[in-house]
């Protein structure tokens, strides 16, 4: 007995009208609020990025300057949540600190149960701060160094590049990394863009939206490829072999190559566009082009055996990389990029809200199956 037809995953579902995000799997188009994302990875900055979002609108001057010193200055943890990081376990990943920290900053949020328009937008500025210091502080931590406090003269990539490493970040890092944000700021109902609106139609508040949001992004279907890409790319290394070869061997043994294939683009991803000029750039400046050579000829054999086509993941892992940024921190950086989209996802649902219910395609027993006495089972 049927009461719709979906494809598996929802796929081709149309589940909310936003906007937000406009994509063109077929041509290969991403775009945020009508902007496409070649434009703004070449010339906007995740700040203005964010007030686009956020907005509706590019600001003017004013407006921008307005917004970078109300994003700094939210650039303040309670002392709480700090001791909270510090009683993790060595065992916690950062992801898993991420979603418990965020889930605790409801606590010392003075606006947590206020869910108008002002005071969601309110907390997206704490949120978009406070992911970004909880990341940096967390594994600070965890190496047993000292933590440094925020710098509000520096953008929001520079800050966490200061933060994290403790040492002010040149500019050809901070203008990659800023980038990286840009490009990964929003992609329409994603999974974990999906989980987070969901949870704010129930009129649950913003944090726990993005704590919803966080644990989505957590698996690996969704996050992590980067990952593993990375992953894969130390394993050649290691091992001293040829990228191709080693990719072959793996495909032989029916094993997946993370980075490759879209459930959206039938065409390259055009964030991979930028990622794979930024992870080339960034490997002859620093001397170091064998992530970025191994990338490319790995790309070029899957896209010729295969007919598959780079992801967001795949460059972004060499970038990464490059910058000396830990494996285990990709997947919390594309948080602190993705919290521009969720906020922007969370706000637009609250301002014009109906709760998510979709239905299920019923495959289970026929309607009506009899009732059988407990004494007469098999």
């Amino acid at each position: 007995m049927s009461t719709a037809v979906a494809g598996k995953g929802l796929e081709g579902i149309v589940a909310a009208n936003s906007g937000i995000c406009y994509i063109d799997g077929d041509a290969g188009v991403l775009a945020y609020r009508g902007i496409d994302i070649h434009e703004l990875a070449e010339n906007s900055t995740f700040e203005e990025t964010t007030y686009l979002l956020w907005n509706g609108i590019l600001p003017n001057e004013f407006a921008l300057r307005e917004f970078q010193q109300q994003l700094a200055l939210a650039r303040q943890l309670d002392q709480r949540i700090v001791d909270l990081l510090k009683s993790f376990p060595t065992s916690a990943t950062p992801m898993e600190v991420l979603r418990t920290a965020v889930s605790a900053l409801s606590f010392y949020d003075a606006d947590e149960k206020d869910n108008s328009h002002d005071a969601n937008v309110r907390k997206a500025y704490n949120l978009t701060a406070q992911i970004a210091m909880i990341v940096a502080i967390y594994d600070r931590i965890r190496k047993g160094k000292e933590i440094i406090p925020p710098d509000r003269s520096l953008s929001h990539a520079g800050n966490f590049l200061w933060m994290l490493n403790g040492e002010k970040p040149s500019e050809t890092a901070t203008r990659t990394l800023d980038m990286a944000l840009v490009l990964h700021a929003d992609h329409e109902l994603n999974a974990s863009t999906f989980a987070a609106r969901v949870i704010a139609a129930t009129l649950s508040d913003i944090h726990s939206a993005i704590t919803g949001a966080i644990g989505a992004l957590k698996g690996p279907l969704h996050g992590g490829a980067n990952e593993g890409v990375m992953r894969l790319l130390l394993a050649i290394d290691k091992a001293g072999s040829d990228p191709v070869d080693y990719v072959k061997n793996m495909l032989l043994a029916k094993q997946k190559i993370m980075g490759f294939g879209h459930r959206v683009y039938k065409t390259e991803d055009p964030r991979a566009t930028h990622l794979r000029r930024m992870s080339e750039k960034l490997g002859k400046d620093s001397g170091t082009p064998k992530w970025y050579d191994m990338s490319r000829a790995i790309e070029l054999y899957i896209n010729q055996d295969k007919k598959l086509n780079a992801n967001v993941d795949f460059y972004s892992a060499s970038t990464y990389q490059t910058l000396g940024i830990d494996i285990d921190l990709y997947t919390p950086i594309f948080a602190l990029s993705r919290i521009a989209g969720w906020a922007a996802h969370v706000i637009e649902q609250l301002d014009d809200n109906r709760l998510i219910r979709p239905r299920a395609d019923y495959i289970g027993p026929e309607y009506p199956s009899p009732w059988i006495p407990l004494e007469e089972r098999p």
